[in-house]
């Protein structure tokens, strides 16, 4: 066989090893966590379209947001805090560095080329911080009542056309209702002036899936968490009233200390990715009304085998997929079982944009927003993989034949890794496993970007 050929057969078969590998490269984020989901959603494909969330609020209920990170400048609007602290929801109050409420706004909203490159889906909207006094926050609660039904009319009243809400209480039956009655009346005023609901359907699967609300009341679209396989990870929740499941599983975020973030698993970020996923949909069809975006959600869900059709207590409806939404036909007349469940408590509600009495405190405890935790990791070894290392094996062949012959290549396995596989602040290498830090209910997170030693 000639030089030349071996060359040409070298050649093409290391642009086939680069073509199969390449997308693990291509989401944004950091190198041991990166948001996959844009790989899977052709998201760069959906914002060239004119779907980035534009002309969309997010009111995102959670425990304030830090506003000041370059990030998220001119993302977020002045909200408000319902704890003694006061102030325009504009400050994240959690305790720990990592700050939930932080994390979920730069998964919904943060803009392009920031730090780590963690970049929010839906870039083009504007994210609403309302802030609630929850525990393992430097917030009071007001009456020893965390205010969450106040927390959701107030975002429906200012603007919020998306109420996003990644926490969660377990519920007392106290009431024989699916939802404390003062948590309902304020999501049937959310419903009634155009927002769509959401919350996390929590993370204790192993523990029995206690039902929780909000995501248990009417009306409200809850949601769980898969993994990039699209297996829904161990700790999501399983319940009957579960609507949809989304990207959970080892997802990187901003944290509210500025240049530091963090990676972690939960129905919180699965949450906040389905959010973003509605704001994109409104955004490319902006005359829709909230029913109807939902509605398009659920008739354009990817579904595991044996579940299309029907809810199951692990996926709901299915997996929230917003190129499908945005790119199939409108199905708005599609079945929509969370609006119907609700519909016949909508009429006993005033006319939309009045506001409604106060309600009695939600007999509920306050506890953290949602929980982080990071599992185990998705296996690398799909069928991918597998191909890769195939073909990388012919092209190691291809080289050692272009070796005898006298030919010569850089090594650019060095030239990605470099400086010995060292990681420093800012930066993200092949590293081990990056130090835990545990949140106030033993959750774990990961930190991205403390500096540390080789081992």
């Amino acid at each position: 066989m000639g030089s030349h050929v071996v060359r040409r057969l070298a050649a093409a078969v290391l642009v086939a090893l680069f073509c199969v590998a390449e997308p693990a490269f291509a989401a944004p984020g950091p190198a041991q966590a990166p948001e996959w989901w844009f790989d899977t959603w052709h998201v760069p494909s959906l914002w060239t379209g004119g779907a980035s969330g534009q002309g969309v609020t997010i009111a995102e209920i959670d425990t304030g947001v830090n506003a000041s990170l370059p990030e998220l400048a001119g993302k977020v609007l002045p909200g408000k805090n319902f704890g003694t602290a006061g102030g325009d929801g504009r400050t994240d109050r959690a305790v720990e560095q990592f700050g939930h409420g932080t994390a979920m706004a730069s998964i919904m909203v943060a803009q392009r080329g920031g730090f780590m490159n963690i970049t929010g889906l839906a870039p083009g909207a504007k994210l609403l911080p309302v802030a609630v006094p929850l525990s393992k926050t430097t917030d009071v609660p007001r009456n020893g009542d965390d205010q969450l039904p106040e927390a959701i009319r107030w975002a429906a009243d200012h603007g919020g056309k998306i109420i996003s809400m990644s926490l969660g209480g377990a519920r007392k039956r106290s009431e024989g209702l699916p939802c404390p009655s003062g948590e309902q009346q304020a999501i049937n005023h959310a419903i009634n002036k155009g927002a769509i609901v959401l919350a996390s359907s929590g993370n204790d699967a192993k523990t029995g899936s206690p039902v929780v609300d909000p995501g248990v009341c009417l009306g409200v679209v809850s949601v769980g968490a898969v993994d990039r396989h699209g297996t829904v990870a161990p700790f999501s929740s399983r319940h009957k009233y579960l609507t949809v499941t989304a990207p959970g599983v080892n997802i990187p975020s901003l944290a509210r200390v500025p240049r530091s973030a963090y990676r972690g698993d939960g129905t919180s970020q699965a949450t906040a990715i389905t959010a973003a996923a509605l704001a994109l949909i409104w955004s490319k069809y902006p005359a829709l009304s909230g029913q109807q975006v939902v509605a398009q959600m659920l008739a354009t869900l990817d579904h595991p085998p044996g579940t299309q059709g029907r809810q199951d207590p692990s996926y709901g409806y299915g997996i929230v997929n917003p190129y499908r939404a945005i790119t199939m036909p409108l199905a708005t007349n599609a079945p929509n079982p969370v609006y119907d469940a609700v519909a016949p408590f909508l009429s006993t509600q005033p006319a939309k944009g009045q506001a409604l009495p106060t309600p009695a405190p939600a007999a509920t405890q306050a506890v953290p927003p949602g929980h982080f935790a990071v599992g185990k990791a998705p296996s690398m070894w799909t069928q991918r993989v597998w191909t890769a290392l195939a073909i990388g094996l012919l092209g190691a062949v291809a080289l050692i034949v272009l070796a005898i012959v006298g030919t010569k290549r850089s090594r650019r396995h060095a030239a990605l890794t470099g400086n010995g596989g060292r990681r420093w602040r800012g930066q993200v290498r092949d590293i081990p496993p990056a130090p835990t830090y545990q949140d106030g209910v033993g959750v774990v997170w990961h930190d991205l970007t403390a500096p540390r030693d080789e081992p």
